[in-house]
């Protein structure tokens, strides 16, 4: 046929199929398809893969394709990286993403660096992770020894973790190497707290004494206590220590001078732990940087104004119960904003502003057994007599754990604390190193759980 009759054929056949119906239409199509030869169906068939399988995310403007990517989960996106070159560039352009997924896992995320390619590293990082918490395979362990009778005091920062111990003695321990630092005499250390240059001691002799760790001399003492000193804590720049002790009261001690300017009573029960903290947060009773004084014992936790007026009078006392059925376990933690205790209820969490309780986490088994070992924003370390847990606080979901041995146990909780707590208010990919977990055995060596390299 020639070429201007063939297009005036055509013309006329293209006129009358689109006068019929979608039937007619598809029984002529299908007429077509059963007169036609291979070349005319190879054809038909590389036309419609054009037509009918259009690559969207090639089309797509990038706000559209990132804003479809974001309803993907992690698995998937990776799946699709493998489709072709261009969908492996779409996606790992897409930093929100990357960074969503992070942030799902429990990572910190840093606004400051936009490189999704980054992003996508640290996501198979922090998918590791968590795959390793979940196996139990996140951690290892190693055993500090050197005391010669019960340890029962430990205090942990910066690598550095101080062990006092009824041998009369209390020790500096480098947690990377497990090399004792310092080794010097004291008396029987009931709490521990040091820095560079001091280390701070209450005993059960009743007494709190600050010793240099260079020479190992003791370069102040505090006496007025009529019971074990079981919680101290100090600040330099207030020039200020505050001890709590089993005669129920609360002190206020000069650092430097080693004189008691201030007792607070109220507390009808030991006093088991002391925070000395500055408040982040406004209310009728404090302002934001003024020094808040946190005493806890058995059933209740008292709030003080730190001063040197004589008489000051408790601001505020949280308890679960007012009838005192229900008692607080000895791990009190204030960051200047909010109130975190453990209780045999739960966990509970005040408002250090309005003084309410924000949030109750219940036990998952009954009877209730696990216990607050640090708490923050993302994450929280929980244990009982055979594991440490980790907790997804968004979730309330126990996302890993890791066993323990029969370690010695402490109603007062100075037995046994948690090492570096950053990755608690979420991980990064470098706060997951280090001490975990410290606790004192019954054979006197120091049991740790420290964080295992992330492969």
């Amino acid at each position: 046929m020639e070429k201007a009759a063939f297009e005036a054929w055509l013309e006329s056949v293209s006129t009358s199929f689109l006068a019929l119906n979608d039937q007619q239409r598809n029984q002529s199509l299908d007429h077509l398809i059963s007169l036609s030869g291979a070349a005319q169906l190879r054809h038909l068939s590389n036309g419609l893969e054009a037509l009918l399988k259009r690559d969207f995310l090639r089309l797509l403007p990038l706000e559209l394709a990132f804003y479809l990517l974001r309803w993907l989960d992690p698995q998937t996106l990776l799946t699709c990286c493998l489709v072709c070159k261009q969908w492996n560039k779409v996606i790992n352009a897409c930093t929100e993403v990357w960074q969503g997924v992070c942030r799902d896992l429990g990572w910190r995320i840093d606004e400051s660096i936009q490189d999704a390619v980054h992003w996508k590293g640290v996501y198979l990082k922090a998918k590791l992770r968590m795959k390793q918490l979940r196996e139990e395979d996140a951690f290892e362990t190693s055993s500090l020894i050197g005391h010669s009778a019960r340890v029962y005091a430990l205090y942990y920062r910066d690598g550095l973790l101080c062990t006092g111990s009824d041998d009369l003695s209390a020790k500096l321990w480098d947690v990377r190497t497990g090399q004792c630092i310092y080794g010097i005499q004291t008396h029987t250390c009931a709490t521990v707290k040091f820095d560079e240059q001091k280390l701070v001691t209450g005993s059960f002799d009743n007494t709190i004494a600050c010793w240099e760790w260079s020479t190992g001399a003791k370069i102040q003492q505090f006496r007025g206590h009529t019971g074990a000193v079981f919680s101290i804590d100090y600040n330099d720049e207030l020039d200020t220590l505050v001890s709590g002790s089993a005669d129920f009261t609360v002190k206020v001690w000069s650092l430097s001078a080693g004189t008691c300017v201030n007792t607070f009573t109220g507390h009808t029960e030991w006093v088991t732990k002391v925070h000395l903290q500055k408040s982040q947060v406004e209310s009728m009773m404090h302002s934001p940087g003024d020094y808040i004084l946190l005493s806890a014992d058995k059933y209740e936790i008292k709030v003080w104004p730190i001063g040197r007026e004589i008489n000051c009078k408790c601001l505020k006392t949280l308890f679960v119960s007012e009838d005192r059925s229900v008692c607080l376990q000895p791990r009190l933690q204030f960051d200047g904003r909010y109130v975190v205790c453990s209780s045999d209820l739960g966990i509970y969490q005040w408002d250090f502003s309005s003084f309410d309780v924000v949030r109750i986490i219940k036990p998952q088994q009954d009877p209730p057994s696990i216990s607050l070992l640090s708490f923050g924003q993302v994450f929280a370390l929980l244990f009982d007599n055979n594991y440490l847990y980790v907790m997804d606080l968004r979730t309330e979901a126990i996302v890993g754990r890791w066993p323990l041995p029969a370690y010695r146990k402490s109603k007062r909780g100075s037995s046994f604390l948690p090492g570096v707590t950053s990755w608690l208010n979420g991980l990064d990919g470098k706060n997951d190193a280090g001490l975990v977990f410290a606790t004192s055995m019954p054979d006197h060596s120091i049991h740790l759980v420290l964080w295992k390299e992330n492969g």
